[in-house]
């Protein structure tokens, strides 16, 4: 993030560029601002995000992460986030990791999936199996990048199909993105995986691209503080 070199016990990222990573808290907040944004589209069952990716520093990590051949990074950072919220029981009734899928000409152009190690990073702390072949991109739509809320809408519509709905019955997935922004690809997909019988979607992304206000906790006295870092004010 920053440059400069790490030091011999640091891996991907150093402690100070760590510590100050804008983390959200969501995992902490009953009800939080991005489950709402998400509810405005589709009936999550809750939703989380790591840290918040409006800085220089932060777009820069996941653009190490998602063009820039550095997935393993990603993996890095999940199992971080997968261990914090381990001990919020996030993931007690999980039943499987869903990679964002991407159309098969896009992941030709980029290698990988970079939402693949993120699953990758989580199972390896959880031991929740990553299902990928159950969902698949059908259309190559262009990129979100440069769309407003209502055109990322439109640009959306009808891209994934489930193609395993007998691994997807009665199950509740969490489907795993990098970057969350309008949440309308997130939400396409949960759509197509909620034609299944009995099927819950939770979603958890890496970061979060607005900043929305400083959430209200559930308990005043609660320790808010996430890998030993506190609140940021």
């Amino acid at each position: 993030m920053c440059g400069e070199r790490l030091g011999g016990d640091e891996s991907f990222i150093c402690a100070h560029c760590f510590v100050h990573l804008p983390f959200t808290h969501y995992h902490l907040v009953k009800q939080s601002q991005l489950e709402k944004q998400f509810w405005a589209l589709f009936p999550i069952e809750r939703a989380t995000g790591m840290f918040y990716h409006d800085g220089k520093k932060t777009r820069n990590l996941i653009y190490q992460i998602k063009y820039d051949g550095h997935p393993e990074v990603g993996c890095h950072m999940a199992k971080i986030y997968a261990e914090e919220l381990e001990k919020h029981h996030y993931f007690d009734d999980i039943d499987m990791l869903i990679p964002l899928p991407l159309h098969w000409k896009r992941l030709l152009k980029r290698h990988y999936n970079q939402c693949h190690y993120i699953c990758q990073g989580i199972h390896e702390k959880t031991g929740i199996p990553v299902e990928e072949g159950v969902v698949k991109r059908i259309k190559n739509n262009t990129s979100q990048t440069h769309l407003n809320a209502s055109q990322r809408m439109r640009n959306v519509e009808g891209i994934f199909q489930v193609t395993h709905p007998e691994k997807l019955k009665g199950k509740h997935v969490l489907l795993i993105d990098d970057v969350v922004t309008t949440g309308a690809t997130l939400s396409s997909c949960a759509k197509e995986l909620a034609k299944v019988p009995d099927v819950k979607v939770s979603i958890l992304t890496l970061s979060v691209a607005s900043r929305i206000a400083a959430p209200a906790f559930e308990d005043d006295n609660i320790d808010v503080s996430i890998f030993g870092v506190p609140l940021m004010e």
